[in-house]
């Protein structure tokens, strides 16, 4: 569930609701991932980055570059596996909430 970026979370909680949103989509694409029972060589690194990603989102506003890195080597870790195509999507789009990265 998607939530404008001026809303704040029904919790009540001070959570960036961008945040709020990238560790719900994390979660089911791990939950999703770790129900998974076909293996596939890249597995390891999908894994490693979605742990990754959480640690992120568990830590406040994360850094974009660094979220658009693991975005990209979960989708290339997992990008074939169909079962794993919407959950991916969710976070794809959890990690466009927050914006273009700047250019230095």
């Amino acid at each position: 569930m998607l939530r404008s970026l001026g809303q704040r979370p029904v919790t009540g909680s001070d959570e960036d609701p961008r945040v709020a949103e990238l560790k719900t989509a994390v979660s089911r694409l791990r939950r999703e991932l770790a129900a998974h029972p076909a293996e596939f060589p890249d597995r390891c690194i999908a894994e490693d980055e979605l742990a990754a990603l959480a640690a992120m989102a568990g830590g406040g506003t994360p850094e974009i570059p660094r979220l658009r890195r693991s975005l990209l080597l979960v989708a290339g870790a997992i990008g074939s596996v169909s079962a794993l195509t919407a959950a991916l999507a969710a976070v794809r789009g959890a990690v466009e909430l927050f914006g273009e990265s700047p250019h230095h």
